[in-house]
């Protein structure tokens, strides 16, 4: 430990668990190489020692009837975040519109827990909504924009979410049922998108979310 942590109080610790105490328990669910040397992943306690796998399996079991999608025309690092948040929420899928390839240095490996999906074009993207019957709403700052915080969510829907900088793009916005705001009260015009993305996942959750294990 550094004397400048000693000062601030702060101490190291290690993440996760160790190599496994005692006899190994039985199930297909367990990882055998987590087992013996540990870990160290970052995922819940419940999901200490699984396979991706299984986690994923079980996680199947619980998600959340929302969907997710990213507009990504300029590589937006931002992506990686909202992934991240979209894993914590447990959404049922997320969807990045344009480019393939995102940063995903930001998600922290929590992409491999998600259906990641990808759709070249809007026109893809709109099609796919239409026929799973989930109505559109974007994320942004537009004159006909809603307040987000008064906004009653149906419980299937997908929220769309632009880039950095140019926000959501015109033929989102056109085919969007609505556009919703979030409240700002400071100086500066918009919201990271990383953090928009979690007020506003946060804001479908408060409404249909399903009780914390």
């Amino acid at each position: 430990m550094t004397t400048e942590h000693r000062e601030t109080g702060w101490e190291e610790r290690e993440v996760g668990v160790g190599p496994w105490q005692g006899d190994w328990p039985q199930g297909d669910h367990w990882d055998q190489e987590l087992l013996a040397e540990g870990d160290r992943r970052n995922v819940a306690d419940q999901y200490r020692y699984w396979t991706v796998e299984a986690i994923v399996a079980d996680l199947d079991t619980k998600r959340h009837p929302l969907h997710i999608a990213i507009e990504n025309w300029q590589h937006d690092f931002n992506i990686g975040t909202v992934v991240r948040t979209a894993n914590a929420f447990n959404v049922a899928g997320v969807h990045i519109i344009g480019r393939r390839r995102w940063n995903r240095r930001g998600a922290m490996v929590t992409d491999k827990y998600m259906h990641v999906h990808h759709h070249p074009t809007v026109e893809d993207f709109l099609a796919w909504a239409k026929s799973q019957d989930l109505p559109v709403f974007g994320v942004d700052l537009f004159p006909d924009s809603v307040p987000i915080e008064t906004f009653e969510f149906p419980q299937r829907c997908v929220m769309v979410f632009g880039q950095e900088g140019p926000g959501l793009s015109t033929e989102i916005h056109d085919a969007a049922q609505a556009t919703l705001s979030i409240a700002q009260y400071g100086s500066t015009r918009s919201i990271n998108a990383g953090n928009a993305a979690g007020i506003a996942m946060h804001s479908w959750i408060r409404q249909h979310g399903a009780p914390v294990r």
